[in-house]
């Protein structure tokens, strides 16, 4: 018995332990709420607010509250004022852990004011919205699920 090997010392990786998902998108976001009656669209918005969670909140010390809290019982209690605080301030937490993590995508809370409120006079605005906060959360996800 060769008593000279020596094993290697533990390296610890940056890696995350679970892959978070980077496949949200607004077609299937719509058709499957539309099919499911709205609870498809009610996980997903769940797993924005918990990814982000996941991703940002050791660096900046912050929690976004569940989406599912927000739409069942903040929401109506504040008769629907809480959710513009909300995407307000998820949309800014989200441009934020862009930057700091030097993706290039632009989506902050402007993008929640001039496309989710303002857009929504020529119809299509909030579409573009969900479609960038998609975009944005996919990116943020794939960089955390390489780099952690």
């Amino acid at each position: 018995m060769d008593t000279n090997v020596q094993t290697p010392a533990y390296q610890p990786s940056n890696a995350p332990v679970s892959q978070l998902k980077t496949n949200k998108g607004l077609l299937k976001y719509i058709l499957l709420s539309l099919i499911t009656f709205g609870i498809y669209g009610l996980v997903v918005m769940s797993s924005v607010s918990t990814d982000i969670n996941i991703t940002a909140g050791r660096y900046d010390g912050k929690r976004t509250m569940h989406f599912c809290l927000l739409f069942f019982i903040v929401s109506p209690i504040t008769l629907g004022i809480a959710s513009i605080v909300w995407y307000h301030k998820i949309s800014a937490r989200i441009g934020n852990e862009l930057s700091r993590r030097g993706i290039a995508y632009s989506f902050d809370a402007s993008s929640f004011w001039l496309w989710g409120v303002l857009g929504s006079l020529i119809v299509v605005g909030p579409f573009v919205y969900m479609h960038k906060l998609f975009k944005a959360i996919n990116l943020i996800n794939a960089h955390y699920n390489v780099n952690g």
